[in-house]
């Protein structure tokens, strides 16, 4: 266990949360005052989605650009975490026709999936490690390892650190490869991402398996989603981790109380504050990770 860790708050990610927790921000004003916000309540990294105005997942740059500008406009300091998982969506086709997919699909090109991260440079971006079946229906995130291994390459060039997102096994022992192939500076990051429903279940074993897979170097956080989030903000602190937390990932502060993005933080730091441990600024957090800062 280590004596100060950082949190990372997830501020909105892009699941079908608007309608069920009015707190989850939507336009790039909502999203960037709830980076600020984590911010103020001691959050050092923020991870960042965008939306549609209906509340509808978005990958336009523009939106990105206008949440990036907003936050960096304001003097507040945080380390700003974009996601690249969008457009990796594929609903296979029901029926005798598997290749007629779905309306949900949207799939692109892996480099116009880090596009707007070339375009803003944040100082870390997000980068899912493998496939997985996503839910009970026909989805799959879809991310093959040449995929991945362009986007790790170019991120590389660009300097800007990718997040290993690893939601079971297999794809920490890719994250593990992608280091073994210098494709990963030190110290590599990775996030473990427990209880998305198909990949690894919320628990210690499946975590401990995670760990013992990623490089010696390594530097890492993780989550489980739902009212296991603040349970594993305890565990992953205990194990050796940074916690994260947010609406991303978790709706609730308590059984029938919904959160906000800086009550989840602030209640993630009690937990953390009892177990001993202290929170890392930005600052601290961006010397521990060895991250080119760009504002």
């Amino acid at each position: 266990m280590n004596s100060k860790v950082f949190i990372t708050c997830a501020v909105t990610g892009s699941g079908e949360t608007t309608k069920k927790n009015l707190y989850v921000p939507i336009t790039p004003k909502q999203i960037a005052e709830s980076v600020i916000e984590s911010a103020k309540a001691g959050a050092a990294i923020a991870h960042i989605h965008v939306r549609e105005k209906d509340g509808s997942p978005s990958r336009k740059l523009e939106l990105y650009r206008e949440v990036v500008d907003r936050i960096r406009s304001h003097d507040i300091d945080i380390i700003l975490n974009l996601t690249t998982g969008m457009g990796g969506d594929l609903e296979i086709g029901n029926g005798r026709n598997p290749l007629k997919f779905g309306l949900n699909t949207d799939m692109i090109n892996i480099m116009e999936r880090i596009a707007h991260v070339e375009d803003l440079l944040p100082e870390i971006c997000t980068l899912d490690c493998g496939s997985l079946n996503f839910g009970d229906k026909s989805m799959l995130a879809v991310n093959t390892p040449d995929q991945i291994r362009k986007a790790a390459k170019r991120l590389k060039q660009i300097n800007v650190k990718p997040e290993i997102e690893a939601f079971d096994l297999g794809n920490m022992w890719f994250g593990q490869q992608l280091y073994k192939e210098g494709l990963l500076k030190d110290p590599p990051m990775f996030q473990i991402c427990l209880g998305i429903p198909w990949g690894a279940p919320p628990t210690v074993k499946a975590m401990q398996a995670m760990i013992e897979l990623m490089p010696e170097a390594s530097i890492w956080s993780g989550f489980a989603i739902s009212k296991n989030e603040m349970p594993f903000v305890a565990q992953t602190v205990v194990m050796g981790g940074n916690p994260r937390v947010g609406l991303e990932d978790n709706l609730y502060l308590s059984k029938g109380k919904l959160a906000t993005n800086a009550q989840l933080v602030e209640k993630a730091i009690r937990i953390i504050n009892d177990l001993g441990v202290s929170t890392m600024t930005p600052a601290e957090t961006r010397e521990k990770l060895k991250l080119k800062n760009y504002k």
